[in-house]
């Protein structure tokens, strides 16, 4: 198809591929933008490679960094992290979007390829009414999370101090970003340890990360659902699956760090279950921490591993394989056990091209989790249990670390951050729009074999 001339033109114009160059570019723009000495406290500028590991993790929502985000970068540079995790969470095709619709300018086709895409929507069939809704539901839930949070920053930092660390954490919990501005009051990568007995901040952060984590589309569901039309299947799997795991990690963290004095044991008991609940949620692909990554139990670890290597939802600010894949790959292991040769529920049968998309996917995310666990075992001289917790942060947009994120070398950096930008983009549509070619029927049917399975 012939598009009409114009930046979203083109006959092999690809919308995926242009959503990837166009992360790219943003995280490009920022590293330019942090390598300006009014960018840093000290007035000279940062290294190159600093600048780009930050712009990535702040344009892929990640929130892991090499230097402490209030004691390396001024103000310029905290206001440049925090557009680039804004675009890296709406997408800069929404914003885009904002902008023609602000202009009032005409939404064509191609534009609207690209908005899908983003978005991981399949049709085109209201996709102008989602993103405009998505904008108004960020900036209205990014605004309420700040005013309670103003509630507590206020009184505690001044007027100025609070009401900018309000913004700037809302909008950082909301786009399951990480990224947080206490190192002066509570050393630096302390992340927000130092509110772990504040129910407010704590409870207010939760909700801003689930609520940034679902998705676009299950909101606009959800929207639907309120005039009397029926919950999706999607949606009821997502809040389900979402449900569960918060739950799943909750209980299991209680249960394993009770009583490890070095994280929950050296809490009060109402303060081990809220932080607990927190651990369990920021592993939504959130990467605000309470506690000492690094003296996690190794089975807490693992479990917070599987927990950010799956992530949020499609078409969300989060990361990971999605809660919506990891629904269809249980569901044809229950199926297949049960011998059946389609995957159903709830008298639904999920198309077999979905399935093996899930299949996909999943083994991508974990043969690249495994390579780059490894190979940053052996770059960094780690043990292979604080590599794949980095490797998983990444992979994942999460942002949590075991400490070793701002001793990382050269090479450390360079494979972290290309990991952050797999995990962000999406490993499906990212070899979507460079490797996969365009899908045509197969004309040729060839005779079955059998292979020994198991």
């Amino acid at each position: 198809m012939r598009l009409p001339s114009g930046v979203f033109s083109g006959r092999n114009f690809n919308p995926t591929r242009f959503v990837v160059a166009g992360f790219a570019a943003v995280i490009l723009l920022g590293t330019v933008l942090l390598h300006l000495p009014a960018a840093s406290l000290n007035g000279t500028a940062t290294p190159w490679l600093t600048c780009l590991f930050t712009a990535t993790s702040a344009s892929c929502v990640t929130g892991l960094v090499v230097v402490d985000t209030a004691l390396h970068w001024s103000v310029f540079g905290q206001a440049v992290i925090l557009l680039l995790i804004q675009l890296g969470g709406l997408g800069f095709v929404t914003v885009l979007t904002l902008l023609s619709l602000a202009l009032h300018r005409r939404i064509g086709l191609s534009q609207r390829l690209v908005m899908a895409s983003a978005l991981n929507l399949e049709g085109l069939s209201g996709v102008v009414r989602v993103v405009r809704h998505a904008l108004m539901g960020t900036f209205l839930l990014e605004g309420a999370g700040a005013l309670v949070l103003a509630t507590r920053f206020i009184p505690e930092f001044g007027w100025g101090k609070g009401l900018w660390f309000s913004v700037f954490h809302s909008v950082s919990a909301f786009c399951n970003a990480g990224f947080d501005l206490f190192g002066p009051y509570d050393g630096a990568y302390a992340s927000v340890a130092g509110f772990a007995g504040d129910p407010v901040v704590l409870l207010t952060l939760m909700v801003m990360i689930v609520a940034g984590g679902l998705g676009f589309f299950l909101w606009e569901d959800l929207l639907r659902w309120r005039e009397g039309k029926p919950l999706s299947l999607y949606t009821r799997l997502v809040l389900s699956i979402t449900a569960a795991l918060i739950l799943l990690g909750w209980v299991f963290f209680l249960w394993v760090e009770w009583d490890n004095p070095a994280t929950l044991g050296a809490l009060p008991e109402g303060q081990r279950v809220l932080n607990a609940l927190f651990q369990s949620v920021t592993l939504r692909t959130a990467g605000y921490a309470t506690v000492d990554q690094s003296l996690l139990t190794e089975s807490a670890a693992a479990m917070s591993i599987l927990l950010m290597l799956i992530g949020g939802s499609s078409g969300s600010t989060a990361g990971g394989i999605k809660t919506a894949t990891l629904g269809v790959l249980l569901l044809s292991l229950r199926d297949g056990l049960r011998g059946r040769d389609t995957v159903v529920v709830r008298g639904r049968s999920i198309p077999q091209r979905k399935v093996l998309s899930a299949m996909t996917l999943t083994l991508v995310v974990l043969l690249l989790f495994l390579a780059g666990s490894m190979a940053l075992a052996l770059m960094e001289g780690l043990s292979f249990v604080q590599a794949a917790f980095e490797i998983a942060s990444a992979l994942g947009t999460v942002g949590l670390t075991m400490g070793v994120t701002p001793g990382l070398g050269f090479p450390g950096q360079l494979l972290v951050a290309g990991m952050m930008f797999l995990g962000r983009v999406g490993i499906l549509s990212f070899s979507l729009a460079f490797l996969a070619q365009r899908r045509r029927d197969n004309k040729l049917r060839y005779p079955e074999t059998n292979i020994l399975v198991g």
